[in-house]
């Protein structure tokens, strides 16, 4: 079995409480499927929203599925700095004293005081994918990508580990680009450690 993993680019997106997603797209309202992603039983959702910061908004938003204990919007940092909204660099649920915006719906709006991070970079691996490549959850490691013309290491990616997930690491937009990856770009663990 091969070490490496796939590298994908997770673009703008929220996740949303049932009470969040009926004021914002009405009572009873539910997640419509979209696609699935790579993760078992998460999916891209029909439903799209409006983010507003304090400078402009970025409207179009895709919400992924399914709802969530805790209303959270992830940005790449060029997003939140360009809607004028602080957002630190967080793991996903993280979001105690982060970012706050106004989160716009066809049926109505919300504020939120605090959900908006820049996901912190992560693989996601399940038990035996972690005792193959000797790591543990929340261990941090640095990870070879080798681009055509960018080839990259990057530091502060976190290990998730969990039977649920399916072995990926997760970028944002801003990460992409910077090391022009593209569809099939695959990573592998060179240093454990910062």
């Amino acid at each position: 079995m091969s070490k490496k993993f796939i590298i994908e680019t997770s673009a703008r997106h929220v996740h949303v409480t049932q009470e969040h997603l009926e004021i914002l797209f009405g009572k009873g309202a539910s997640l419509t499927k979209k696609k699935d992603l790579s993760q078992p039983g998460q999916y891209a959702c029909e439903e799209r929203v409006t983010i507003v910061g304090p400078k402009r908004e970025l409207a179009n938003v895709s919400i992924l599925g399914p709802v969530r204990p805790v209303t959270q919007v992830e940005l790449s940092a060029t997003d939140a700095r360009s809607i004028g909204i602080a957002a630190p660099i967080r793991e996903s649920g993280d979001v105690a004293g982060s970012g706050a915006c106004k989160i716009v719906g066809p049926c109505g709006e919300v504020e939120i005081t605090e959900g908006v991070i820049v996901a912190k970079r992560h693989i996601h691996l399940t038990p035996e994918d972690a005792e193959e490549l000797c790591v543990k959850d929340k261990d941090v490691v640095w990870v070879k990508c080798d681009t055509d013309g960018r080839k990259a290491i990057l530091g502060d990616v976190v290990c998730r580990v969990s039977p649920k997930f399916a072995r990926a690491m997760h970028i944002d937009t801003d990460e992409s680009n910077a090391i022009g990856a593209g569809r099939e770009l695959y990573g592998e663990i060179v240093q454990i450690g910062n």
